[in-house]
């Protein structure tokens, strides 16, 4: 399978996305400006205290949740396959004086560009479906864990890849294909209504290939949650409930719509 024209499509993609998402109220960078956190309790919680600990933040977009938990203490570095967001991002950075570095590169050609070892890797809301081999994902982020440092991921449920384009009906396995899901949008996830037009290529992913592949890579499972909502309203037709959460409408805490995995480097 040629995996290249597929990534430079969607780094192409990527890179026009960058102009509309940082002027989207999704992304709201002038509340991020003014001192708010971009990151959701889910994840506060369930990673902890990063205060003086080294933290690698996979596929980091402009880099917000970067320097969110930079502001939080971690020795942050946020890695992203576009060039114009990783610019943003040392943009951001250096406008705010926040102390996080960035680098451009594919996850899949990091050893190009990192040497070091890090306490926590991070990765966060529509990754993986990006990623067609996990198990070289996997590989990745067990050489840049230190003994005892954890993996940490929240995503959408790959099950809500699964949904025709207005959420209705399956109309896509489940299980892992190599040739990946062509789809054409029309806007973004974060601005609807933009005026872009592209097509994007992704691949959904099992949770049993996403587990496997930490385990198989060394790494034990410590946690593994499934949430009925989506803490962002990214989907169409969703109803927002009274925690603030979206679910999908006639189907609220029927389907799970995101999870999280914590995996941990052994000492």
């Amino acid at each position: 399978m040629n995996t290249k024209k597929y990534f430079e499509a969607n780094k192409k993609l990527w890179n026009a996305w960058v102009g509309i998402h940082a002027k989207s109220k999704l992304y709201n960078l002038d509340g991020f400006k003014s001192g708010n956190t971009s990151l959701q309790p889910i994840e506060l919680k369930e990673v902890g205290d990063v205060k003086g600990k080294t933290m690698l933040h996979l596929q980091c977009h402009f880099g917000l949740d970067t320097l969110s938990w930079s502001r939080l203490g971690a020795k942050a570095t946020g890695i992203d396959f576009s060039e114009e967001g990783i610019k943003l991002a040392k943009s951001i950075g250096d406008e705010l004086h926040i102390d996080a570095k960035f680098i451009c590169s594919n996850i899949y050609d990091i050893e190009n560009h990192i040497n070091e070892k890090f306490d926590i890797v991070f990765t966060s809301y529509g990754t993986i479906g990006w990623l067609n081999d996990l198990q070289e994902w996997g590989r990745l982020i067990s050489k840049y864990l230190k003994p005892g440092g954890f993996f940490y991921i929240v995503d959408f449920h790959n099950i809500m890849w699964m949904f025709d384009e207005k959420y209705k009906y399956f109309k896509y396995s489940y299980f892992f294909n190599e040739e990946p899901i062509v789809l054409e949008n029309q806007g973004t996830y974060a601005d609807g209504n933009a005026d872009i037009k592209a097509i994007e290529y992704g691949w959904n992913h099992p949770l049993s290939d996403v587990i496997n592949s930490l385990i198989s890579n060394g790494l034990q499972i410590e946690f593994l949650h499934e949430y009925p909502f989506s803490v962002y309203d990214v989907f169409p037709d969703t109803v927002k409930g009274n925690d603030g959460f979206y679910r999908l409408k006639e189907m609220e805490n029927i389907i799970p719509m995101m999870f999280s995995v914590k995996a941990k480097k052994s000492e």
